[in-house]
């Protein structure tokens, strides 16, 4: 049987920093008050550049990290619910940008927030059947142009980034089972709302920002990571104590400190990085886990769960050995 393995990993931001203090100049917050509510206190935004370019930066430099050449690339998977346009997929503009000539199977994957943790277990699904080789899986999103700047409650949150992994055929099982579910978002308590212009029905225009019940989301979060942690684990026949690191989808310092609480988990098993760069929906855990590689807090053989949750309701969680 086939197994996956992580050889490569690699992130891109843009270079503009908005501080909590800057968003105070156009609308009516502080940082006290976001830093005490979300833990974040800067963020991204991506100026001239779009979710491919930010998306292909994070592969090159993946595939770099990997040190394999690009044509090795049999299947390239994008998470992210802010592409470039609706078609052409992100993935198929990475086809062209690193001008890859080998047959290459490419899609966009929208999961939302939960984006790398669904893609992660597609591509190793891939891999395991023998599909693919060799899949580079991005998480990218440039959120700022999905929001409304004059919403403090929302637009506080957000930034633009994007992370990406190569995963390679192995003969050791590194990539372990995956716990992904899915809860039906009744209330409508996040999302983006898109306007379709149609000739032949009556619509109301609406904009196309993102929209979120804050309260709403924050309550299932802590249910769908705690849910998603046990049932990894428990899939995996492991303990929170074999677990090295955990590196959540880095949305709100509180949910996750809340989630640590009722677990009776040390709050510094968790990797966080939100506090530079805010929720990057599908970006978030592939950027923290190529930091925390880069700047040598995980190291080779340390066992990981990967947990997140987003709009949809989707959620899940997954453990590699990296």
């Amino acid at each position: 049987m086939n197994y996956s393995e992580i050889i490569g990993v690699g992130s891109s931001v843009p270079k503009l920093v908005v501080s909590n203090d800057d968003l105070s100049e156009f609308i009516e917050t502080n940082d006290e008050w976001i830093t005490a509510r979300t833990g974040i206190k800067r963020r991204r935004i991506a100026v001239e550049k779009n979710t491919s370019d930010l998306a292909f930066e994070s592969a090159v430099a993946a595939l770099k990290n990997a040190g394999i050449d690009k044509h090795e690339v049999d299947t390239i998977i994008v998470a992210t619910f802010s592409p470039d346009q609706l078609s052409p997929s992100v993935a198929c503009l990475l086809v062209k940008k690193l001008q890859l000539k080998s047959r290459v199977m490419a899609f966009d994957l929208n999961a939302a927030c939960t984006g790398f943790i669904y893609g992660l277990e597609v591509a190793k699904a891939l891999i395991e059947n023998g599909t693919s080789k060799c899949t580079l899986l991005i998480g990218a999103e440039v959120l700022s142009k999905i929001m409304n700047w004059e919403d403090r409650n929302t637009c506080v949150l957000f930034g633009d980034a994007a992370g990406a992994i190569v995963l390679k055929v192995s003969e050791e099982e590194k990539v372990l089972k995956s716990y992904v579910d899915s809860s039906a978002d009744i209330n409508n308590v996040l999302g983006v709302a898109k306007e379709f212009n149609n000739k032949f029905k009556d619509y109301v225009p609406v904009k196309e920002y993102l929209y979120m019940n804050g309260a709403e989301v924050f309550k299932f979060a802590v249910k769908a990571v705690r849910e998603s942690i046990e049932k990894v684990l428990e899939l995996n026949n492991l303990n929170i104590e074999d677990i090295d690191y955990i590196i959540p989808h880095q949305a709100n310092y509180r949910i996750i400190s809340r989630v640590a609480n009722k677990m009776g988990i040390d709050i510094n098993k968790f990797y966080l990085n939100l506090e530079e760069y805010g929720n990057t929906s599908a970006a978030s855990i592939p950027l923290a886990l190529s930091e925390a590689v880069a700047s040598k807090v995980i190291k080779e053989g340390d066992k990981l769960l990967l947990v997140g949750f987003g709009a949809g309701m989707t959620y899940g969680a997954t453990i590699i050995k990296y």
